[in-house]
């Protein structure tokens, strides 16, 4: 790079920001830049484009061609070649644009005259926002100089549009942050919340991306830098008594801070007229974009480290830390990319509700907002760069909707539905202390599931007979250390305290799949869902699992205790698992520790092999539980996480009745005690059913119980279970449209 082309790239952006400094109408803004480009790069042609919507571009300024086209001429994403460098987010540089694949000819522009054509996209941290272009007539390629000089101008170019710099009249970034905004997402939460925006990482606003003084801007790159650096060697220190994992994981984070090759590139930045920040952001980007295109998971969470990295030398080189100064609203909704269980949980139920862009149905942070009965809605694409602090917002977790500063209708109609709910609350309240007895005389015990110290109230206030499932990983889940026994068995002598006399089922970790725990060393499995989790883990890690054992014996205390087993596939497992129950006992024995009054050890049917085990399995079990979210997924072959296909299949699906009543029907003659746990057990629909073909037992969130209970006071089992016979006698597919006829008035 010449010396020469530094000064000139420093001189544009001069240029630029006193453009951007003038009193100015969006559309005289970006006409001025348009302008400045074309002279600057010595080109005919200067042109921006930007999203109408997420799937239309717009010219919105030009330099050299027809003005009559600005706002008129229109593109969809990916059609010719200014749409194929949104789509693709890469750079497109020909010295014959219209024998380049994908051109597409706009008569009403008049660019016909030009062969040269380059096109950088406009983007800001990974976020697609339009496309710059310059063309000229002359057949050539534009240099690696101009390209990196556009790419830089179009960066500050970005800046401008989240700043709110230019309103272009007809432009997607009319007045972004003013406007009602709908985001389909999924449910990971049921329920319904109005509030106030709480970011739980506040965007870091890059307020000067051109550099005043390069030498200085370089200074305050270097200091902040070492501040990292500082800090990132504080965090290897604090961690030095961690485990080998844990320690590596942050080995290769400062191998990042102290990468020659990430401050030479930010340096170089800043020689060619961009601030500190701008000059991180910059490299920021190009990481996220990496991420998005790179399939291997290390890679990934390699560039994820960059990523963070990233913002945490932005936040030093702006003083705008996590703590902005900003008070919590008194009604927060949380709006995060994605968030761990700890971080959550420090939040608590302050939280009124929560929106991520990441996340699963089946994540930490859904499993702690399902804990904490705060409505989550997850998939949420793109909120973190449109909602601000403090904006009104509305979260249906029902429909996985989230209404970010929503008009009076929308409003109105909402809180409605909100007073629907709160009425519903009431009537279930009314019947909290009364069994859940259907009209046929048969008594269904209702069970809620748990996994934190905060769910235990809801025993009381949600009418619940037990702890049916007690999830046991979020121990684990929310350290950054594996937690010791004597801090599991105060845990878990603490939860059986808060029970009192009833029975609390224990379930040993569950980890794996979509679990995994920080300071274990992660396995890349092409499938995880069906790879080494739950017990297999444990069996192949018999120390973790005896340690936990230990830890439940000793928090009995001579109590009764219930455990079992997660994921058993075959009989084998269940009989290895529960050999290693019996040494934990023995150990125990010996040690001169009291062991538990009784003793009660079951296993989860969540895998289709276990239905079809010998009758020796079932009765060597003291209970089973159907694990239906695990057990559904795998009965159809369709990953729960999976938005394309999850939905298609249902749980009143006659075949899988069938096999669900075949379980049933197994453990009736060997007299093994059955339940139900999942998400189903809390939909009023599907526990009537699930109660109908013989299930006496359900486990589900404390806030399905009310619903649930109401449904089954008011059904006739017998007379459900014809309907649901006529159905599959007459060959329906599913038995729900019969069902719910015949349940019309007593939802």
């Amino acid at each position: 790079m010449t010396q020469d082309f530094e000064t000139d790239s420093r001189q544009m952006l001069g240029r630029l920001r006193a453009v951007m400094a003038e009193d100015a109408a969006g559309q005289q803004r970006l006409d001025k830049i348009t302008t400045l480009i074309a002279e600057e790069m010595r080109t005919e042609v200067c042109s921006i484009y930007l999203f109408r919507d997420e799937d239309t571009l717009e010219l919105c300024a030009t330099e050299g061609l027809n003005p009559g086209a600005v706002h008129e001429t229109r593109m969809k994403l990916g059609e010719g070649l200014v749409g194929r460098v949104a789509r693709t987010g890469k750079i497109i540089n020909t010295d014959d644009a219209p024998g380049t694949r994908g051109f597409r000819y706009m008569p009403e522009t008049g660019e016909e005259a030009y062969s040269a054509f380059l096109g950088v996209p406009i983007q800001r941290l990974g976020e697609m926002l339009g496309v710059l272009v310059v063309q000229s007539k002359d057949a050539r390629s534009y240099s690696d100089d101009e390209i990196y000089a556009l790419e830089v101008v179009a960066m500050v170019i970005a800046e401008m549009a989240e700043l709110g710099a230019f309103v272009g009249e007809g432009a997607a970034m009319s007045a972004r942050h003013q406007q009602p905004v709908l985001f389909r997402g999924t449910g990971g939460q049921e329920g319904a919340a109005q509030g106030h925006v709480w970011l739980h990482e506040p965007r870091v606003v890059v307020t000067n991306p051109i550099a005043d003084d390069p030498h200085r801007e370089l200074e305050r790159l270097r200091e902040s830098v070492d501040e990292l650096r500082i800090g990132v060697d504080r965090m290897l220190s604090n961690a030095a008594s961690g485990d080998k994992d844990q320690l590596q994981v942050l080995e290769a984070y400062r191998m990042f801070a102290n990468s020659k090759g990430w401050l030479r590139r930010m340096e170089e930045d800043i020689s060619r007229g961009l601030s500190a920040e701008a000059a991180v952001e910059k490299e920021q980007s190009t990481a996220r974009a990496r991420m998005g295109q790179v399939s291997d998971a290390y890679l990934r969470d390699r560039l994820h480290d960059l990523d963070d990295l990233s913002n945490r030398l932005l936040r030093i080189l702006t003083g705008q830390g996590t703590l902005t100064g900003a008070d919590m609203p008194a009604d927060p909704i949380l709006i995060a990319r994605n968030i761990g269980p700890a971080e959550l949980l420090d939040y608590g139920r302050a939280l009124k509700g929560i929106v991520l862009e990441e996340g699963s149905v089946g994540s930490h942070a859904a499993i702690v907002a399902r804990a904490l009965a705060i409505p989550l809605v997850i998939h949420a694409s793109r909120i973190t760069t449109e909602a601000l602090n403090g904006d009104h917002i509305l979260v249906d977790g029902d429909q996985g909707a989230v209404h970010l500063r929503p008009d009076d209708t929308v409003v109105s109609a909402f809180r409605d539905k909100m007073a629907m709910q709160a009425q519903a609350q009431e009537r279930y309240a009314s019947i909290r202390d009364k069994p859940a007895e259907t009209l046929c005389g048969q008594r269904i015990t209702l069970k809620m599931n748990a996994g934190l110290m905060a769910d235990l109230p809801s025993l009381k206030s949600s009418g619940a007979e037990g702890v049916g499932l007690f999830r046991t990983e979020l121990q684990f889940l929310i350290r950054n250390h594996m937690p010791k026994r004597a801090e599991l068995s105060e845990l878990y002598a603490r939860v059986m305290d808060a029970a009192g006399d009833m029975r609390v089922v224990f379930r040993t970790l569950d980890i794996g799949s979509d679990k995994v725990l920080p300071y274990m060393k992660a396995v890349d499995e092409p499938n995880p869902a069906l790879g080494w989790r739950a017990v297999r883990v444990g069996l192949d890690k018999p120390g973790v699992m005896r340690m936990q054992l230990q830890a439940l014996i000793r928090a009995a205390a001579g109590r009764s205790l219930t455990i079992m087993f997660p994921f058993v596939a075959q009989r084998e497992e269940f009989t290895a698992a529960r050999a290693e129950m019996d040494k934990a006992l023995e150990r125990e024995r010996i040690l001169g520790h009291p062991l538990p009054e009784s003793l009660e050890v079951g296993a989860m049917l969540e895998t289709p092999s276990l239905a079809f085990a010998p009758d020796s399995f079932y009765r060597e079990v003291d209970f089973l539980s159907i694990g239906g979210n695990d057990l559904k997924q795998f009965f159809f072959a369709a990953d729960r996480e999976n938005e394309l296909v999850r939905r298609r299949y249902d749980t009143l699906n006659v075949s899988f009745l069938n096999f669900l009543e075949n379980i049933v029907q197994r453990c009736a003659v060997t007299d093994t005690r059955l339940s139900f746990c999942g998400e189903d057990a809390g939909r009023p629909i599907e526990a009537a059913c699930l109660a109908a073909i013989g299930i006496r037992s359900l486990s589900m969130r404390p806030a399905s119980i009310g619903p649930v209970k109401s449904i089954l006071r008011r059904t006739d089992l017998t007379e459900l279970r014809t309907v649901i016979d006529d159905a599959s006698a007459r060959g329906d597919q599913s038995v729900r449209p019969a069902v719910m006829e015949y349940l019309r008035g007593k939802l």
